[in-house]
């Protein structure tokens, strides 16, 4: 069996308030390839738009990306073959415990997208390294790192698996993990199927976490 690379970003928010400006999902996204011709694709999208008055960009990134942009990413996104899944999680519905700090948050978020998903990474594969955009400040960076160990920790052998966080600029596979969490992002939060409809064949799952739950905490 062959290694199995995961790419992983995340769209919304920490505020758990009902107010202008805060997302009313957290969603968490995973993108599964073994095939680095999407890299190849970013990378001189990237060095077009730096050779045409943009020399200090590092990354593709959706929410900031003109929309020009943006038409040009997913249009070379939707022509590869890559595999995501997703995790929604509708904030209101999260109990306290599950939201004392951003970290605690984002590793639960963690534990139950890596419990639907990890035994299909692991399936086909002999090791698994899962690279997640980092987040955080400097203080708090270990913490959220810790967020995606744990929890692959629980449910997966030790020697099946390595974690990396890094800044997203660091490899265009976040920049696919980015482009897809956006877009189904703009489906959960404002029922936009544009972008999200081109990346819909690659769909592995769309996991709609507490969708049972009646409850809500704000």
């Amino acid at each position: 069996m062959a290694n199995k690379f995961i790419f992983a970003d995340e769209a919304g928010c920490f505020t758990f308030k009902d107010k202008p400006g805060a997302s009313r999902f957290f969603i968490l996204v995973t993108v599964a390839s073994n095939n680095w011709t999407v890299s190849d694709r970013l990378l001189s999208i990237r060095r077009e738009l730096a050779l045409n008055g943009d020399p200090d960009r590092d990354k593709l990134h959706a929410t900031t990306d003109l929309q020009e942009v943006r038409n040009v990413v997913f249009d070379a996104i939707s022509k590869e073959d890559f595999r995501w899944d997703a995790t929604i999680l509708e904030k209101r519905k999260a109990q306290p415990q599950t939201r004392t700090d951003h970290p605690t948050f984002y590793r639960y978020a963690w534990y139950y997208h890596f419990k639907h998903v990890g035994r299909r990474y692991l399936a086909d594969c002999d090791k698994m390294l899962i690279t997640s955009a980092a987040l955080g400040e400097k203080k708090t960076r270990a913490a959220f790192k810790a967020g995606v160990n744990e929890p692959v920790q629980q449910l997966a052998a030790r020697e099946r698996w390595e974690v990396a966080f890094h800044e997203s600029c660091k490899d265009p596979l976040l920049w696919v993990a980015d482009y897809c969490a956006w877009a189904v992002q703009k489906k959960w939060e404002r029922d936009d199927l544009r972008s999200y409809d081109l990346i819909k064949r690659q769909r592995g799952s769309e996991y709609n976490l507490w969708s049972p739950g009646k409850v809500f905490y704000y």
